[in-house]
């Protein structure tokens, strides 16, 4: 059985650590180099780096600050941001990142995740899926994978731009169409749940992971150990990323893999 694993995460603006809720009302939390090292310390399994607002507005990612950052760690190292070709790709690898997170430039342009993990391996290539709610005040459409849920029957939409634009296009059937493209890893993210510390969208993780043979990273929504028991016991994730919490000094990684390892997962101490 492969380890559960704990990822803290660094969502960057203007070179800087933020966190907000729901992608709104961003709060500065400290410097990147610094966080990534105590998370490094404290016994996490991966760190990810998401220049939150490259792809919004239409730069590069932000190459001096995650060299910074990959000089302070020695665990896996994700960055996501703003990808549109394979050149930029190849600068962040050359940057200290040990895998690429692309989220709108694989909406825009689904070549390129098969194009990238042709040329740099699948288990470089993660696709980040950023998803909301979508309920049905009537009948469901016939392309929607429509689940019920404590507050009724919804589908999942597809967000690009740091949450900012809508696609129309359904979570899960995006999430196979990605594997199929070549992706290693989705990182799924519920922007329902995001910052909110109230626990992950269970129905939504474990719908795409019984849907896809890859890794599936949780996202959104961690505010205790619990919460991420559950995301791995109910949702068949493979890793929980967490940021609010670690961010704040509410629990760190060691405590929080811990309380897991009691639980009966399998945890690397």
């Amino acid at each position: 059985m492969l380890s559960k694993r704990i990822i803290p995460c660094l969502d960057i603006k203007d070179g800087r650590v933020v966190k907000g809720i729901r992608f709104k009302n961003l709060m500065e939390e400290g410097d990147p180099r610094e966080l990534a090292s105590i998370y490094d310390e404290q016994g996490a399994d991966e760190v990810v780096f998401l220049d939150i607002t490259a792809s919004f507005e239409k730069r590069k990612i932000l190459l001096e600050v995650v060299k910074r950052t990959a000089d302070s760690l020695f665990i896996p190292f994700t960055v996501g941001g703003g990808f549109i070709n394979l050149d930029g790709i190849r600068e962040v690898l050359a940057s200290g990142a040990d895998k690429i997170s692309i989220n709108t430039g694989a909406v825009r342009t689904p070549s390129l995740v098969k194009e990238s993990s042709d040329i740099f391996g699948r288990q470089c290539i993660v696709v980040a899926i950023d998803t909301k709610r979508v309920y049905f005040s009537d009948k469901p459409s016939k392309d929607k994978r429509e689940l019920t849920t404590d507050q009724g029957k919804c589908w999942w939409e597809v967000y690009v731009e740091g949450g900012r634009v809508p696609t129309g296009m359904d979570a899960i059937s995006w999430a196979i169409e990605v594997e199929k493209l070549g992706a290693g890893e989705i990182l799924l993210t519920s922007m329902d749940f995001d910052g909110t510390q109230n626990g992950y969208d269970i129905p939504l993780t474990k719908a795409i992971s019984e849907s896809t043979n890859i890794p599936i990273i949780a996202s959104g929504g961690a505010g205790n150990p619990e919460h991420i028991f559950q995301v791995f016991d109910e949702g068949n994730a493979d890793a929980a990323l967490a940021a609010s919490i670690f961010h704040r000094s509410i629990y760190d990684v060691s405590e929080v893999k811990k309380y897991l390892k009691k639980k009966g997962l399998s945890i690397r101490l």
